[in-house]
């Protein structure tokens, strides 16, 4: 099966955004009858067979219930927006699962990432220097730490610091860590929302 690299997916229209949302939910839907969604990759547009990496996050009356997702594209576009939705209502181990009664106020966001790229900094203040707040997504890692937080997150952590900090503590380091060997990709998302 030949995927479509990213670079050569573009951008999706209006009915490939709708077929990954509605997607999500049937995934979810699917769940809470006790199956998993199967679907055919193969009788989707090109843009949606794309090799992409996706985070799917869930709300009900506005309260987070569950994030999942791929920070390396590894699977097709709509394959990782079905199985993302599925594991963010049923194994975000931080939440119960959903219920059917949760789906009248459930909304679903799902987050299109970039390719990750690599950031080059000689400090921490230059990495600081260095974030756009609002735009950046960023995966820290240093060793077997690793920790990301989508560009949404921007919203509550609003200052470089503070954002820099609570990804650390993410990842499982003290939020005054810092060390020559702290590796930062950036990353952005594509942001599509029912």
């Amino acid at each position: 099966m030949a995927l479509t690299s990213f670079a050569d997916a573009g951008s999706l229209s209006a009915a490939e955004r709708k077929t990954l949302l509605d997607a999500a939910r049937q995934s979810i839907a699917s769940g809470l009858s006790g199956a998993r969604l199967t679907i055919d990759v193969q009788s989707y547009p090109a843009a949606l067979r794309a090799t992409r990496a996706t985070f799917v996050t869930l709300h009900v009356r506005e309260e987070l219930r569950g994030c999942i997702g791929s920070l390396e594209p590894r699977r097709a576009l709509i394959e990782d927006v079905v199985d993302n939705a599925y594991a963010a209502a049923f194994r975000d181990t931080r939440f119960a699962p959903l219920t059917s009664a949760d789906l009248e106020h459930l909304s679903v966001h799902v987050s299109l990432l970039s390719p990750l790229a690599p950031m080059r900094f000689d400090s921490e203040d230059d990495l600081l220097r260095q974030l756009r707040p609002g735009v950046d997504g960023l995966v820290l890692g240093e060793h077997h730490h690793r920790g990301t937080f989508l560009p949404a997150v921007w919203e509550s952590l609003a200052t470089p610091r503070e954002f820099l900090n609570r990804l650390k503590e993410k990842a499982g380091l003290p939020p005054d860590y810092w060390s020559a060997s702290i590796t930062v990709e950036r990353y952005t998302v594509e942001s599509l929302s029912s």
